[in-house]
């Protein structure tokens, strides 16, 4: 009943179209994949009953399908391939016998990207042919054997693996597994590229990452036989590595250790591994620097061959000192003053140098002894002939500057006669003198007061030397140290009065700095009362007491060094040039807030007062300095009652002297000139 409904309902829709008679059951004929379907009874085949899904019964038929997108496999697992689950909309049918179900698209199956597949094709298998690979005979999938596909080989059914392609390929005959991709890839089979020797069994260090395969794996000793291709295939498993002499032949014919690897390294082979070598087991025990030494110093002429002589150190070292090198006159041996854990410094001692031609007395004890004794290079006889360093044994030591340089450029023997070097230096050290102060009193400049305790280094300054002075070690002495300096005051001093007391300024004072200071301290000056008279403004009354900086404001500004040698400058100028001490107004402020300025003479303050005290007007006389002369009774009134304090109009009061009132009147009324007798 259920199908005589189908087809009842297709002849229904055909009649309804306008189909042809031969359509009315069939919307059309099948594919050729499924002619086998034709027929009204077969409907339900593909379409099934009680709405089921068409896809479901696709998959029923194409299991392959269903197992690839149970495994998560292939174009129909990806759900952006197939972004709908009906089959129909990819694969419509009925639209005749020759009608081509999969629609590659524009280009067809040979532009498919085979990424959709989940396998991307590179290398040499996107130059590749699609029939080359889809043919019966690669498809070795488990879906291959669920496919009701009868002829052809179709799309489906092929693994990924290389063995499953190329297993005919495989020229290791499965000796190495059947993951090719671990070592070769698509671009190139012949390469291993993907091989990675260091995560094998063997990892390749030192030269052998540089060796060539087959000469690891097809060595003439392995007698490999070639394939039936003619192809001589390398062995890569078993191939015995265990020990060098699997491959390398022993150069010392068993005479050592078996195992090269105690002494050899993969590096290079005539890098001995000092560190697993024991030569205290040979004849002579490496001890001190000899430990360091590389083998072919010594050994240069070959491992295999006879040891090299040693049984003195010349065997080996060439001779510094010539044959000079001798004790007490005799002759000795390198053991005598060295040692094998370094040439140096030397084992001879400074007692041992004493009982030479020169003591090393002082800083000489600490000198290094290359410093006196000098190495140069010299040529050795023979064939070939050679380059050694000479160390001089015997060197001039006569005199001080056998060694070092004069750092006074010979001033001593041109200012003190037959001075030399220990005249001032002892060799305790070139550094504080020996030169007392005692005896610099016989020079120009005697070391008194403030110049006692300075440092020869603060007037005897070190500088670069005009004509370097070569040492006879070979070095250069830096500098030089003058012992001839000038001994005036500005040599070393910067003049704060900016040379107003010098030749030329413009009060000249004959003893120069000396005038005013002496060597004990630069300040307090040493100017006297009397002789600040003679500086145009004489010291007298309370001027006497009152301090330096008080009148000379500069003096309270701290000063930096005055010295030329420091660099620095003073931080004040002291010109102490007088223009403002004219006038006692230049420093003393004006009580009479300028009453006397026009007063005959401007006023000053010396035509009343003195430097004795300020307070009172000793040199005022009233009757004579004065318009008013002080008679009779007005003898007897005391000043101020008529110098009265008036206000000011900025605040405060001042006492009033000019202008005041002559007339009677101006000061007495009426009534008190009638009370009067």
């Amino acid at each position: 009943m259920q199908t005589m409904r189908l087809a009842t309902m297709l002849v229904g829709l055909s009649v309804m179209m306008g189909a042809p008679l031969h359509a009315q059951i069939s919307p059309g004929p099948l594919a050729r994949a499924h002619a086998k379907f034709e027929g009204s009874t077969n409907c339900v085949k593909c379409h099934g009953l009680k709405k089921e899904p068409m896809a479901q019964r696709c998959l029923a038929c194409h299991k392959e399908v269903a197992w690839l997108i149970e495994n998560n496999r292939g174009v129909h697992a990806n759900s952006r391939n197939v972004p709908h689950k009906e089959c129909a909309q990819c694969h419509p049918d009925h639209a005749g016998l020759d009608f081509a179900m999969v629609d590659w698209g524009k280009g067809g199956s040979a532009e498919f990207d085979h990424k959709r597949a989940g396998w991307e094709l590179d290398g040499k298998h996107a130059k590749a042919k699609c029939t080359a690979c889809h043919t019966s005979e690669f498809r070795k999938s488990p879906s291959a054997a669920l496919s009701p596909r009868t002829t052809g080989a179709g799309w489906m059914g092929l693994e990924t693996a290389c063995i499953s392609c190329h297993a005919r390929d495989d020229v290791h005959k499965n000796a190495l597994g059947n993951q090719c991709e671990r070592c070769h890839d698509a671009a190139d089979w012949k390469k291993p590229t993907r091989f990675d020797h260091a995560k094998s069994s063997y990892p390749l260090t030192g030269k052998h990452a540089n060796v060539e395969c087959d000469k690891c794996h097809k060595p003439a000793k392995l007698n490999l036989r070639p394939d039936e291709k003619g192809r001589t295939i390398g062995l890569y498993k078993p191939l015995p590595f265990a020990e060098c002499s699997a491959c390398h032949a022993d150069p010392h014919k068993g005479r050592l250790s078996p195992k090269c690897g105690d002494c050899h390294s993969t590096k290079d082979f005539k890098d001995v591994n000092r560190k697993d070598f024991d030569h205290s087991r040979t004849r002579y025990p490496l001890t001190g620097k000899h430990l360091t030494v590389q083998c072919e110093a010594c050994h240069a002429v070959g491992l295999t061959k006879k040891a090299p002589p040693f049984a003195k150190c010349t065997d080996c070292h060439a001779d510094a000192h010539f044959g000079r090198g001798t004790l007490r006159g005799q002759p000795a041996d390198c053991a005598a003053c060295h040692r094998v854990e370094g040439f140096v410094p030397s084992t001879y001692t400074v007692a041992q140098h004493a009982a030479t031609s020169f003591v090393l007395g002082g800083r000489h004890a600490d000198v290094k002894c290359a410093l006196c004794h000098v190495a140069s290079d010299s040529m050795v006889r023979g064939t070939p002939r050679r380059t050694v360093r000479r160390v001089q044994l015997r060197p001039q030591a006569a005199a001080c500057g056998n060694c070092h340089a004069d750092a006074h450029l010979g001033a001593p023997a041109n200012t003190a006669g037959a001075a030399t070097c220990i005249t001032c230096h002892d060799d305790r050290g070139w550094s504080p003198t020996t030169f007392t102060i005692a005896r610099h009193a016989a020079l120009k400049l005697p070391l008194d007061g403030a110049h006692q305790p300075l440092a020869c280094a603060r007037c005897h300054i070190a500088v670069k030397p005009a004509t370097a002075v070569v040492l006879a070690t070979g070095r250069k002495a830096t500098a030089a140290v003058p012992l001839r300096v000038a001994v005036a005051c500005e040599s070393c001093h910067l003049d704060p009065h900016a040379g107003r007391y010098v030749a030329g300024g413009p009060q000249v004072t004959a003893d120069g700095c000396r005038a005013c200071h002496d060597t004990r301290r630069f300040v307090p000056s040493t100017l006297a009362v009397a002789r600040h008279a003679t500086l145009g403004f004489a010291l007298d009354g309370a001027h006497r007491s009152i301090p330096c900086r008080e009148c000379h404001k500069e003096l309270g500004v701290a000063s930096k060094s005055s010295l030329k040698v420091s660099g620095a400058s003073p931080a004040a100028r002291l010109p102490f040039s007088g223009a403002r001490r004219s006038a006692c107004i230049a420093c003393h402020a004006d009580p009479h807030a300028g009453q006397f300025n026009a007063r005959k003479g401007g006023g000053t303050c010396e035509s009343c007062h003195d430097a004795a005290q300020w307070t009172g007007a000793v040199r005022f006389v009233h009757d004579r300095d004065s318009s008013f002369p002080l008679a009779g009774a007005h003898s007897r009134v005391p000043c101020v009652a008529c110098h009265v304090h008036t206000p000011q109009s900025g605040g405060g009061t001042r006492v009033q002297y000019r202008p005041l009132p002559t007339a009677c009147e101006g000061c007495h009324t009426d009534a008190s000139l009638r009370k009067r007798p």
